[in-house]
């Protein structure tokens, strides 16, 4: 005798529901898969491990800045294509694909803002655009910046995101490097404080120049910092790297960066070293 039947044929009567891409994401850590919702209101820090996922300039700006107190200036300036570069594509296809990808005209924004009330200036690079790289028009921008808060005389902020150098500009690039280092300098004689922070990755000509020139250099946890890969290292000087090599901790053990901080702690931080620089 059978003692049981099947009551429907078909147990799934409504319609199968896509997932759209993007509402989910898996932690590169610690393989943790987080809501991506939830993940942007924690800014963009994973739950259980504490890693710092990348996140744009504006987001940075919207984390540190003031409700209503930004103000950009220098939207407009840009990069030419000075040596017609053209490998293994055009220097401008790249460009005006960023600028459509990111709705950003470069690899910084510069504000007029305020943190807390105190007034400041601040670049921020942008990792998504030409991954942040340091060309003419980025390294005009900062100093222009640093000019304004000069002028101004206003503490400066940098948030370093960068590759390093721009290739496709070749010197112009990296002519960029002492550029922004003078004006760093023209800063400190005013007796003006410059922070860095040092986000992942700072990598190139910006690690060797105005990213490393804080008066205070704040690391993000787990960034890499440095100049050339840790690859390219390894086979120039034959040996193998220390664990942790060019991480925002194994730099602070040796005295190249002077804090870490959580990106929850970033604004209060800041504001705790801007009082200290007003008392």
């Amino acid at each position: 005798m059978n003692w049981f039947e099947r009551a429907k044929t078909n147990l799934f009567s409504g319609n199968k529901k896509e997932i759209p891409d993007g509402v989910w994401v898996k932690c590169p850590s610690c393989n943790e898969v987080l809501y991506r919702k939830e993940l942007d209101n924690n800014l963009s820090v994973c739950f259980k491990c504490q890693y710092h996922f990348r996140i744009n300039s504006e987001k940075y700006l919207k984390i540190l800045c003031d409700e209503g107190s930004i103000e950009e200036f220098n939207q407009k300036l840009t990069s030419k294509d000075p040596l017609n570069f053209k490998v293994p594509k055009k220097y401008t296809d790249t460009l005006n694909n960023a600028r459509k990808k990111t709705g950003l005209n470069e690899a910084v924004v510069t504000v007029r803002s305020k943190m807390s009330g105190i007034p400041v200036v601040i670049a921020a690079m942008d990792f998504s655009f030409v991954g942040g790289s340091l060309g003419s028009a980025v390294g005009e921008k900062i100093s222009r910046a640093i000019n304004e808060a000069i002028k101004l005389d206003r503490p400066m902020l940098i948030i370093s995101a960068s590759g390093g150098a721009r290739m496709q500009e070749g010197a112009f690039s990296l002519m960029q490097m002492a550029k922004t280092s003078s004006r760093l300098a023209m800063l400190a004689e005013k007796k003006l404080p410059y922070i860095s922070i040092l986000t992942n990755p700072t990598t190139g000509g910006v690690s060797a120049s105005f990213s490393m020139l804080g008066d205070i250099n704040i690391a993000e946890p787990g960034a890499l910092i440095g100049f050339a890969g840790p690859r390219v290292i390894k086979q120039t000087i034959g040996q193998d790297l220390p664990e942790g090599f060019q991480t925002s901790e194994f730099l602070l053990e040796r005295g190249m960066v002077d804090t870490i901080v959580a990106r929850k702690e970033l604004k209060s931080k800041i504001n705790d070293f801007l009082r200290f620089y007003y008392a």
